[in-house]
């Protein structure tokens, strides 16, 4: 893959070993725009990667580097997440400039980046984040238009499949057995999501559901614990379980 080096001075000493891949959308007009921002020193924020939307793969920070793309962040208890991770924004507006859909040439981009990054460090299906899994109380990228479906197929990240539809809400607030808000509480911070076992449907408990539903739910996001929400967080932990125990 051909990269084209373009650095940034925001970056640090990495101080784990690399064990996270996280995706982020840029979120801004365009990738000159975003480009410009991550290496200007001002803004205190890069990626070790950007990938344009014709398929160009930028190299701002070199990998053994701690670049600060993650911010507040945390993932299966692990809260230095620009240590343990490599960073790749991808060019997209985002929810701010009318979510657009990724052409398929960056996508492409974005599997060969991946699939390289990954070997090299071999890190697992699970720990390959969105930025909102990390962060869901604070962010919503690279969106619910980000073909994760296609990534699994090159066998980059889960994309768990149940056969139902259901959407009748199983769990909510008013729930008097809280041992059941419990067991998915648990099974969510089980798959890596930063989530306190309260017993309580609490507004951390939906931003994380929230998370969830975007990454594997994509067409209704609304922190609902509903039939099919459950299958795929069952579906998930019993994959993770066997695969990953």
């Amino acid at each position: 893959m051909k990269l084209i080096d373009t650095p940034s001075p925001n970056h640090d000493e990495r101080t784990l070993p690399i064990s996270l891949l996280v995706l982020h959308y840029t979120g801004m007009e365009n990738g000159k725009v975003a480009l410009e921002r991550m290496c200007d020193p001002k803004a205190k924020v890069s990626a070790h990667y950007m990938v344009e939307e014709d398929g160009r793969v930028f190299r701002l920070v070199d990998e053994s580097r701690r670049a600060w793309h993650a911010g507040l962040s945390s993932w299966n208890g692990e809260k230095d997440i620009n240590s343990a991770s490599v960073g790749i924004e991808i060019v997209n507006g985002g929810h701010d400039f009318g979510l657009p859909h990724f052409p398929d040439v960056q996508i492409k981009a974005v599997i060969s980046l991946c699939h390289d990054i990954m070997l090299r460090h071999q890190i697992n299906d699970f720990n390959v984040v969105a930025h909102s899994d990390i962060a869901p109380t604070r962010k919503q990228d690279p969106g619910e238009k980000f073909p994760w479906p296609q990534l699994a197929d090159a066998n980059i990240g889960n994309w768990p499949e149940v056969k139902t539809t259901d959407q009748r809400i199983l769990i909510d607030a008013q729930d008097a057995d809280k041992k059941h808000i419990r067991l998915v509480q648990s099974a969510l911070s089980y798959l890596g999501y930063d989530i306190k076992i309260t017993c309580k449907f609490d507004s951390n408990t939906k931003s994380v559901v929230q998370a969830f539903q975007r990454r594997y739910r994509p067409f209704k996001i609304d922190g609902q614990m509903d039939v099919q929400t459950i299958a795929l967080l069952t579906l998930l932990v019993k994959y993770k379980q066997k695969n990953h125990p």
